[in-house]
């Protein structure tokens, strides 16, 4: 038996366990994922949060997040915006910023109140864009960028733009993303023979200067309603190619996100809703 919250950022749905307060071995994390996640037999989600103790003192708490196919990601900017807001509401801190370990590094989410002093959105601090060909990590020669490179896959060449937000992302620009048929494309790209630790998928459309439309097939997942780190990778990939400026409103099927590249400190601010659903116990075995 294990209690859990179900919460949502733009439709991306995360189960969440509080392991702070209640016991379960790590290790058993990737079998819960895939239990819980189940649309039918379990609760229904794109994968499993797990709020952690740290395991330095530099932090305030660890952040372990596993996909729907129980593999594990090094980030979620989604899933850190609705974990920082259940720390804060669920009073395991009393900051409004805090630090948090994760796989791709320390990421500093902010609370943000409303006048009422109600949480109105997080702002997530997401660090630095990686775009070294290994930082991705993707094969071939080394090279600084990974802008608008050919890539063969199922019959189709595509331009793709490669980045890490310390998880990996491609990004393919067109004219249209509701004319491209995702749920094909996505899959063929996440396993290409390119990415050793596969990636995520992102079809993107730029409305002008500061506005950009994105669909998104996640790696271990799917076909998502949004993606945070996404969302970030598609504002580095359309600026480095000279479509988009630093700041933008990008476009998700589950909604709008807040995107800015600050040009002093490199680092990559996201800005957007986290919604609780439902708190519940888990009571299946897995």
């Amino acid at each position: 038996m294990l209690r859990f919250t179900k919460m949502e950022g733009l439709g991306n749905d995360y189960i969440y366990v509080d392991l702070i307060s209640q016991e379960m071995a790590e290790e058993r994390l990737p079998a819960l994922a895939v239990a819980v996640s189940d649309r039918h037999f379990g609760v229904g989600a794109d994968g499993l949060i797990a709020i952690l103790p740290p395991t330095d003192g530099h932090h305030q708490f660890r952040f372990r997040m596993f996909n729907a196919d129980g593999s594990e990601g090094e980030m979620c900017g989604n899933g850190m915006r609705c974990f920082a807001r259940y720390c804060y509401d669920r009073g395991l801190t009393r900051s409004s910023r805090f630090a948090v370990q994760t796989l791709a590094g320390t990421i500093w989410p902010e609370i943000l109140l409303d006048e009422e002093g109600s949480v109105a959105a997080v702002r997530v601090d997401m660090g630095v864009p990686r775009l070294r060909r290994s930082d991705i990590p993707m094969n071939g020669p080394e090279a600084d960028w990974v802008v608008g490179e050919p890539l063969a896959a199922a019959g189709e060449v595509y331009s793709i733009t490669a980045v890490s937000m310390g998880n990996p992302h491609i990004i393919i620009f067109c004219p249209d993303v509701d004319a491209i048929p995702v749920e094909q494309a996505g899959p063929v790209l996440e396993r290409h023979p390119a990415f050793p630790r596969r990636t995520n998928v992102h079809f993107a459309q730029v409305l002008n200067d500061h506005e950009i439309r994105m669909r998104t097939w996640e790696r271990g997942s799917g076909i998502t309603l949004a993606c945070g780190t996404g969302a970030c990778a598609v504002l580095v990939a359309a600026h480095l190619g000279g479509l988009a400026g630093r700041q933008a409103l990008v476009h998700l099927p589950g909604g709008d996100l807040e995107i800015r590249w600050d040009s002093e400190s490199g680092h990559l601010f996201m800005t957007g809703p986290a919604t609780y659903i439902c708190d519940g116990v888990f009571r299946r075995p897995f």
